[in-house]
């Protein structure tokens, strides 16, 4: 028995979810979904998931503060 669309669709969509909640990299989620473009997979699926955009902007302020921490060490030295 096929399955039908709209229901291929949600399982599609649920998929490249959780995908995402996994930190599957976002180009390799636009390969197996076969975008043709990234931004319409982040489009689509980023603002879905504003969990993982808040853990990457803490992981981008960690790695900041790690390297002026660095820099501040190397001048101060």
């Amino acid at each position: 028995m096929p399955v039908p669309t709209p229901a291929r669709r949600a399982l599609r969509h649920g998929a490249a979810t959780l995908a995402l909640a996994a930190r599957t990299d976002l180009k390799v989620v636009q390969a197996r979904l076969g975008h043709a473009s990234i931004v319409l997979t982040a489009d689509t699926y980023v603002s879905v998931l504003p969990e993982v955009a808040h853990e990457a902007a803490r992981e981008t302020a960690r790695l900041v503060l790690r390297a002026a921490s660095k820099l501040g060490q190397e001048l101060g030295a």
